[in-house]
């Protein structure tokens, strides 16, 4: 059973006044200081349990050599220089912070993944890992690189971040694929989301009539100015909502729709394996194929999705979506005859 943050905090502060020189304390004491420190009263009972868990509890992993002088009726730790914040890391532990090191190494082009790194290499010489093995090449874990450069736009990410823990507007300078020169924008930016290697700001744009939530990605803004005007966020923004039924970035303002899609019984089972969205379930189950259901939004990262499984998937309904990618298919199929 996880630790709770009560429970967790006891035992924190329990650690704190064994260790303080100020004598070592009775089981009245240490009621008396935790029970300053969180403001409230904590039970003689709780505390006696809390000390048994620090010392036996093997989730916990303490082994806390708290030993009970009855002469003095006192408690101390037996090696004066014990604390549960010092606990001895194990080769397994070592090999999870290796993954998680390695993982924040693919993003290390991130400016703000970049101010940390001092502090991770600090971390791995306080529990003795080879600063040599984490900054090389060799890891326990690979994950797919980000593009060649870095990430495309990254440099903004810092000023949208302060804009919004600081509820300020920030104008921008973005070019869409689809204009041949920069807009300007003063928008609240509200939440950073990245998909498949890429930065994206969602946020409101507020000089439009009526105001629009707007997503932009961050490798197409050509400049960013910082504002001192505020903002609040409505109360009608989130952002796990807005993107609960969406596949990818785009059109999260959209309603979902049912889909329902079969697939080859070899393609099913990556499938089946790695949902599709949270939404996914398993309808039908045959040697011949599967049938799986969705509640998404239709928009282009979904076509694209479903035309990268190729002649592995077929599109039962909507009847709409069946035409878009038989006409996408047809469009394929016509190039590359026209290429022979």
């Amino acid at each position: 059973m996880p630790v709770n943050k009560d429970a967790y905090a006891r035992y924190r502060l329990i650690d704190e006044r064994l260790r303080r020189p100020l004598g070592a304390p009775t089981l009245d004491d240490l009621i008396r200081y935790v029970s300053e420190k969180l403001g409230k009263t904590v039970a003689k009972r709780t505390i006696q349990q809390d000390l048994q868990n620090m010392r036996w509890n093997e989730e916990l992993g303490f082994k806390a050599p708290i030993v009970y002088d009855r002469r003095e009726k006192v408690y101390r730790y037996e090696d004066p220089e014990y604390s549960i914040f010092r606990l001895p890391v194990h080769e397994y532990d070592l090999q999870g912070l290796e993954i998680a090191i390695g993982i924040l190494k693919q993003f290390s082009s991130l400016p703000f993944i970049k101010e940390f790194e001092e502090a991770i290499l600090r971390i791995a010489d306080s529990l003795k890992i080879n600063r040599q093995m984490i900054t090389s090449n060799s890891t326990l874990l690979e994950i797919d690189h980000p593009p060649a450069g870095g990430y495309k736009g990254a440099k903004w990410i810092d000023d949208l971040a302060e804009g919004i823990v600081a509820r300020k507007l920030v104008r921008l300078s973005y070019q869409s694929y689809q204009r041949n020169t920069p807009k300007e924008y003063l928008i609240a930016p509200y939440h950073i989301r990245e998909y498949q290697h890429r930065f994206y700001v969602i946020g409101n744009s507020v000089k439009e009539q009526p105001p629009k939530i707007r997503t932009f990605a961050l490798d197409r803004i050509v400049d960013i100015w910082p504002t001192n005007e505020s903002f609040e966020i409505s109360e009608d923004f989130d952002h796990q909502a807005l993107f609960q039924h969406v596949i990818g970035i785009s059109d999260p303002e959209k309603s979902p729709e049912h889909i329902e899609l079969w697939f080859t019984p070899q393609q099913a089972k990556y499938v089946l394996g790695q949902p599709i969205h949270a939404s996914q379930t398993l309808i039908e189950e045959t040697p011949e194929g599967s049938r799986i259901g969705l509640e998404v939004v239709i928009n282009h990262e979904l076509v694209m999705l479903l035309l990268s499984y190729g002649a592995n998937v077929k599109v039962l309904s909507p009847s709409h979506l069946a035409e878009r990618i038989r006409a996408e298919a047809e469009r394929m199929l016509a190039r590359y005859g026209a290429a022979g």
